[in-house]
């Protein structure tokens, strides 16, 4: 059958998780793919007062979407503007430094170790060819050029992966996102999307293809990407005198930040395996149905999956799922909950971006 089982695979990874700020429940699902190509981070305490959660869908492999779930969180610490307060810099940056660390040595080696045993992007066997010398070190940004083997002049993976992440700091929401996969946030039971699909065909990500000598066929980047930002797929960023953000394709991610409300009721993160099958309000008016009739938020997300999962592999709902739902705990006082209210109002919200 290609590209899709006989019989999808309706196993779930779910997760809860909660501190003294807000509650999570999460759910993937591989579903009629021949592969998980999806991946997630959860980390309500990042920090004191940090709370962390994204989800990266791969596509061409699952290394880069497993890698980002493994490092992406830690290049947002590492930053120096995350030490001065400044949350959506550090994204911008976190989201660069995811390609700059796949390449070389030592990206060649840590994708080799998250990949399967014949390698995605070099068809070599791993484990055969290069032993490590040195160690695993999270004290210098820089130690990942510093490592030398056969693999040096690694470009980085053709494969790729979205990334769209929130953070959620005392009364602030701060969502990255490069790709299709998409954050919403429910408030007075509203949905507003907080991120905005990157396709080829939005004005913005055509003037920058075409800007950079890509183009647009059948609604795909140079006639095979379906997504005009993303982490990984080296083969669109090879203009050497270009600078990252305006590659054909770029992980450059648009950062929107947010003042929570007492009027908020939860933020949902999600891939497009989700976004394909229902709007965002669906989704929204669909989680605040079954609620309160679920014992555990995964619980909820696992019925979105199931809402979403085709019977067939014609149509949407083939695709890998992946979910994360986050309920803030405490009520969030504002002096001015006016100001704070949606200045557009998005009628199809899975079409829209909307800001808050």
């Amino acid at each position: 059958m290609g590209i899709y089982l006989s019989t999808p695979k309706t196993e779930k990874f779910s997760e809860d998780g909660e501190n003294d700020r807000v509650m999570f429940g999460l759910s993937s699902m591989q579903g009629w793919r021949t592969t998980m190509e999806d991946a997630h981070t959860a980390m309500p305490d990042l920090d004191g007062c940090t709370s962390f959660f994204g989800v990266y869908d791969g596509h061409g492999g699952k290394v880069v979407s497993k890698f980002c779930a493994k490092y992406l969180h830690t290049q947002v610490l590492k930053n120096e503007a995350y030490a001065t307060g400044d949350l959506g810099t550090s994204v911008q940056k976190a989201f660069l430094r995811m390609d700059e660390m796949m390449q070389g040595q030592r990206g060649w080696r840590e994708l080799s170790i998250l990949g399967d045993k014949i390698n995605k992007f070099t068809g070599m066997i791993e484990g055969l060819i290069w032993s490590p010398r040195g160690t695993e070190s999270n004290n210098h940004i820089d130690d990942w050029t510093a490592e030398e083997g056969p693999h040096s002049d690694f470009s980085g993976p053709t494969s790729g992966s979205t990334a769209c992440v929130a953070i959620v700091r005392h009364n602030q929401l701060i969502v990255g996102n490069a790709g299709d996969s998409r954050c919403v946030i429910s408030r007075k039971g509203q949905a507003y999307n907080l991120s905005r699909d990157h396709k080829p065909e939005l004005e913005v990500e055509r003037e920058r293809i075409l800007k950079a000598g890509g183009l647009i066929h059948g609604g795909r980047v140079n006639g095979s990407l379906n997504l005009s930002r993303a982490i990984g797929d080296m083969e669109f960023k090879q203009n050497k005198l270009l600078p990252a953000e305006k590659q054909i394709v770029t992980a450059y991610p648009d950062v929107n930040i947010v003042e929570l409300c007492d009027d908020d009721d939860f933020i949902v993160l999600a891939c497009d395996g989700i976004w394909d099958c229902m709007s965002s309000q669906q989704v929204v008016d669909f989680i605040h149905e079954h609620l309160h009739k679920e014992a555990s938020l995964s619980a909820v997300c696992e019925k979105v999956l199931d809402r979403c999962l085709a019977p067939t592999t014609l149509g949407e709902g083939c695709d890998n799922m992946t979910m994360i739902l986050v309920q803030f705990k405490k009520p969030i006082s504002s002096a001015a909950v006016n100001a704070d209210q949606p200045t557009q109002v998005t009628p199809e919200p899975s079409e829209t971006h909307s800001t808050l």
